[in-house]
């Protein structure tokens, strides 16, 4: 691949030094009007929230040039919620899938509720915030937080690997989606893949313009079958479809 001229790299790094301060100009008031939101409903805060989540896919289409195409949209079932198991190898999925998905609970680390500013529009989402440290008591949070708001007709985003993975790569999925699955009641599992990896990867600054394919699966229908028979065609799916889309 042909490296970037000087010139294309400081334009992008232009780019992004702009995002960022959008970024943390916007965030500063937003987080405090989800805290005195506190005492409306969740309906209005995830709102709220999520026009903050949308402004940044908006602000990154605009000034980073990073476009998305969605495929599959016709996947997500009207009638009924379940657990989204996505791809995680950028920021910039947690930015959209929210929007996608209406009042979905997203099962993070506990420590992200403890940021300022970006922290408190989280805990203003009600999300699961599950200490990683603890497996034991991870896992019992996610099956007793999930199947409360499963039971609610919240959606759950899992990333099952855990953190974010290099484009091309996959990382360990781990089983806790599915298992909430089957033990709230058999709530059907909707595979998300996409590649905003290749153009926002971990730990990269500037951004990569171009086109962020996502892609949503068929619902994947866990009665009467084990987390590992579910997890398998989950990854199975996932991974394909990612390779499938590519990237670069």
């Amino acid at each position: 691949m042909k490296k970037p001229s000087l010139l294309t790299r400081i334009n992008l790094l232009t780019r992004a030094i702009i995002f960022l301060i959008l970024l943390v100009v916007t965030l500063a008031p937003y987080s405090v009007l989800c805290l005195m939101a506190f005492i409306f409903p969740l309906r209005v805060r995830y709102a709220m929230v999520t026009g903050w989540t949308r402004l940044m896919v908006w602000f990154l289409r605009k000034i980073c040039s990073l476009e998305y195409d969605i495929e599959g949209l016709e996947n997500i079932p009207k009638d009924r919620n379940g657990i989204v198991l996505s791809k995680h190898q950028s920021t910039w999925e947690t930015f959209l899938l929210p929007s996608l998905f209406p009042l979905s609970a997203i099962i993070t680390k506990r420590e992200l509720t403890w940021v300022p500013c970006f922290g408190w529009g989280l805990v203003a989402s009600e999300p699961i915030a599950i200490n990683r440290s603890d497996k034991s008591s991870a896992m019992e949070q996610i099956l007793t937080k999930g199947k409360q708001a499963l039971d609610q007709g919240r959606w759950i985003i899992i990333f099952p690997e855990g953190t974010r993975i290099a484009p091309g790569s996959a990382g360990n999925y781990r089983s806790g989606g599915a298992r909430l699955a089957i033990h709230a009641g058999n709530y059907p599992i909707i595979p998300v893949a996409h590649n905003a990896g290749y153009f926002w990867r971990k730990g990269q600054f500037a951004k990569k313009p171009g086109t962020i394919k996502v892609v949503i699966g068929p619902a994947i229908e866990t009665k009467g079958r084990t987390p590992e028979d579910i997890m398998d065609e989950v990854k199975d799916w996932i991974e394909t479809t990612a390779k499938r889309i590519g990237g670069e």
